[in-house]
C-alpha cells in the first residue's frame, strides 16, 4: 500500500468513487477524524451506516453507501478545501453555505468536527475540511 500524504482526502475520494461506481460499501483505513467524518455524513443522511472493525493497525472503517430510488448516489461531489500544504481557516461568519443548503460543509473546530450550519449556530470557526453535496 502506498504512503498517503492526505488520508482525509483519500477517504473523501473513496466515498465519492463508491457512489459513482454504485458499490454497496467500501472500506478505508481507520483514524478518529475519518470516523467523525463518517458520523457526520451518516447524521446528515449521505451514507446509510459505518462501522469500525479490526484491532490495532488492522482497524478499518466499513461504510455503506446510500442511493436514491433511481439508483443514483446521494453524494454528487466532494471538494477538499483544506489541504496539508495549504490550510483553510474560517470564522463562523465565513463558513460557506453549500448549494443554498442542499450540501454541507465539514469544519474542524475547537469543539470537535461539526457541520458548517452547527458551527455557525454555535459561533465557532475553524479549519474548513471539506464541502459535500
Amino acid at each position: 500500500m502506498a504512503v498517503l500524504s492526505d488520508p482525509i482526502s483519500d477517504f473523501l475520494t473513496r466515498v465519492k468513487n463508491a457512489g459513482l461506481a454504485r458499490n454497496e460499501s467500501f472500506t478505508a483505513p481507520f483514524s478518529k477524524i475519518k470516523a467523525e467524518i463518517a458520523r457526520i455524513l451518516q447524521a446528515e443522511g449521505y451514507i446509510w451506516s459505518f462501522e469500525v472493525t479490526g484491532e490495532g493497525k488492522d482497524k478499518v472503517i466499513k461504510v455503506k453507501s446510500k442511493y436514491n430510488a433511481k439508483g443514483k448516489s446521494i453524494i454528487t461531489n466532494v471538494k477538499r478545501c483544506s489541504k496539508p500544504g495549504r490550510r483553510h481557516y474560517v470564522t463562523s461568519s465565513e463558513i460557506p453555505t453549500v448549494m443554498n443548503g442542499l450540501g454541507i460543509s465539514i469544519v474542524s473546530t475547537s469543539a470537535g468536527l461539526m457541520t458548517g450550519a452547527k458551527a455557525r449556530k454555535e459561533q465557532v470557526g475553524g479549519e474548513l475540511l471539506a464541502i459535500v453535496w
